[in-house]
């Protein structure tokens, strides 16, 4: 084939928005777990789905030639590949890609990409008119959703957080937005002497006490946003938060922690992927900050960067005021 024409071809299929988009709505409408149980014909399970039979037969026969679903003498079934997508394939992917997920809605935000290139702001509140978080406070549901999905994300990264420094030298370690506890827990279970306080949203934290105590770890529970005031500490814990933000609310978390403690422990990745850069803007109006930018954005609060520590795809870095 002509290069030219390869290197066309090449872009259209990185450019087109069909088969995203067929498999976002298959996990919405159930598919993969609905013909899993058993060959079905579009005519028949259009109505369990509440979706046009022809329509969905057309949406299935594009599963098929991805072999995520495959035609029998009885209709339809979902193939070992389309098990994947499955509600209980327990690999993230049915949250990540259900379009009533926190993820699922999010991602559709990036059809108003171009609002945030040409603003910087988050382009959730262009879609949906409210901000991502604002939106989660809204919606119970997709606040419970969003909280599982980060406890799955994070259930094999936490020990090498622990693993990442002295964790011991703090008499009290306060974990500014750290969901629903588990880090903070495992932080504490290895570094006896220490006692932590975790702020997170009422919602979020609801619980963490009950597992402190059945854990037998000193820790206290602050239900509340990182924008109102924090409690004291030694050290504050900043996991994964500042890329959430732009520039001024980042330096508004920034200031908070730097007037409460001497030491400020930032957990981020340093913009080492260009794809999560621009998921960070559409969702969020935020983005991942080089070592630099971090590094200068908390000089302005007096803090100084004392190191920093490879965590697994994230770097833990350490300031002083």
């Amino acid at each position: 084939m002509d290069p030219v024409n390869t290197d066309v071809q090449r872009l259209r299929e990185m450019s087109g928005l069909v088969t995203p988009m067929a498999l976002r709505v298959a996990v919405t409408l159930g598919l993969p777990d609905r013909l899993a149980d058993g060959a079905a014909t579009a005519d028949e399970i259009a109505p369990e789905v509440k979706a046009d039979p022809v329509a969905l037969d057309l949406l299935l026969a594009h599963l098929t030639a991805l072999g995520v679903t495959e035609r029998t003498d009885a209709g339809y079934r979902t193939t070992t590949f389309g098990a994947l997508l499955r509600a209980d394939a327990g690999n993230g992917l049915h949250g990540f890609l259900h379009q009533d997920s926190p993820a699922g809605r999010a991602d559709l935000s990036f059809a108003d990409l171009l609002h945030s290139v040409r603003t910087g702001e988050s382009a959730y509140e262009v879609r949906y008119g409210q901000g991502f978080w604002a939106d989660l406070a809204g919606h119970p549901h997709l606040r419970a959703a969003f909280d599982r999905q980060m406890n799955h994300r994070m259930a094999a990264w936490i020990p090498r957080l622990v693993a990442a420094t002295d964790w011991s030298r703090f008499g009290t370690l306060v974990d500014v937005g750290g969901g629903n506890g588990r880090a903070l827990a495992a932080i504490l279970q290895a570094s006896p002497g220490t006692r932590g306080h975790l702020v997170d949203l009422p919602d979020t934290v609801a619980g963490a006490a009950e597992m402190f105590r059945e854990l037998g770890l000193e820790a206290e529970v602050t239900g509340g946003s990182f924008f109102d005031p924090l409690p004291a500490g030694d050290a504050y814990l900043l996991v994964d938060v500042l890329h959430n933000w732009d520039d001024e609310k980042a330096h508004e978390i920034l200031a908070r922690c730097a007037a409460q403690a001497a030491k400020v422990l930032v957990v981020e990745s340093l913009g080492e992927s260009t794809e999560f850069d621009l998921v960070m803007l559409a969702h969020f109006g935020g983005r991942d900050r080089g070592l630099h930018d971090l590094e200068r954005m908390a000089a302005r609060h007096g803090l100084t960067l004392e190191s920093v520590t490879p965590v697994s795809g994230r770097s833990l870095l350490e300031f002083t005021r």
